[in-house]
């Protein structure tokens, strides 16, 4: 079962941060989880599982706690894309449907 937090915010922020390495990075990691984890929940009924469940035992139940606490027990990784090159830019803009 899982143990009860004392504090506000557990995982505290300062160790989320370290994890991302960047506030706008962990907002979004953990945004994008947390309607995952709403979807899943939202789908339960239906029989689909096309969705991952929450990978850690919780006793929160808004998304965004679990999806921190994922992030926190090192389920959730980031990782960093490339940076696209000049000409991979320049591929997107053409417009392919005009022969």
């Amino acid at each position: 079962m899982a143990e009860r937090h004392d504090t506000m915010m557990n995982p505290p922020i300062e160790h989320l941060l370290s994890l991302t390495r960047s506030k706008f990075r962990l907002v979004t990691v953990a945004s994008k989880r947390a309607r995952e984890i709403n979807a899943y929940f939202g789908q339960l009924g239906d029989g689909l599982g096309a969705l991952v469940p929450p990978q850690v035992t919780s006793l929160a139940r808004k998304p965004l706690s679990i999806a921190f606490e994922e992030i926190d027990a090192g389920k959730i990784v980031v990782v960093e894309r490339e940076p696209a090159t000049d000409d991979e830019v320049a591929n997107d803009d053409t417009d392919d449907t005009a022969n």
